[in-house]
């Protein structure tokens, strides 16, 4: 178009081909900041998986997510390197052998729930966690691990832990060392 068809042009059409440029300007920045928020939740969001799906193989290749559930009671151990920390999380029907290295959290112990967050490695499914965190009092259960056991068919009201922490050990935790 030449220069004086573009001075030709009423006002009218001037503002419509303004208005039309706004938009497209407001729709591709509308779906760049949606694209960019997106892509930053995807890399934060963490799955949940309980025991019984970990052993069904309901987790993704590779995915890191958490896993939930009891500490079972007698599991807990450090191996030689005198780092690496091993115990089994169990939903009362399956369970996941977990190494952690480095200090347990100090409310950790054996009946008492869970929730670690890593990945399971090629050797026999056992999960290699990056962050153990364990409940804060004897009435809570990470609201995770509890639908885990539900789905298992192993949770029951009024106390999910009681199952696995009756006879519990009132001794020296042996991953506390």
């Amino acid at each position: 178009m030449s220069e004086t068809a573009a001075r030709r042009r009423s006002p009218a059409a001037q503002r419509k081909r303004m208005r039309l440029i706004l938009v497209v300007c407001g729709v591709t920045f509308l779906g760049a900041a949606t694209a960019l928020t997106l892509t930053a939740l995807q890399s934060n969001v963490n799955l949940f998986f309980g025991p019984t799906e970990v052993v069904e193989g309901k987790v993704p290749a590779g995915a890191t997510f958490r896993i939930g559930g009891l500490v079972e009671i007698g599991s807990c151990r450090i191996r030689g390197d005198g780092v690496t920390r091993e115990f089994v999380v169990t939903d009362g029907a399956n369970r996941v052998t977990v190494t952690y290295e480095g200090i347990l959290p100090s409310l950790f112990r054996d009946g008492q729930g869970v929730v670690a967050l890593g990945q399971l490695t090629d050797a026999a499914g056992e999960f290699r966690a990056e962050e153990v965190l364990a409940k804060h009092d004897e009435t809570y259960m990470p609201a995770e691990a509890v639908e885990a056991m539900k789905r298992a068919g192993t949770w029951q009201e009024g106390g999910g832990e009681t199952v696995a922490a009756a006879g519990a050990p009132s001794g020296a935790n042996p991953c506390k060392g």
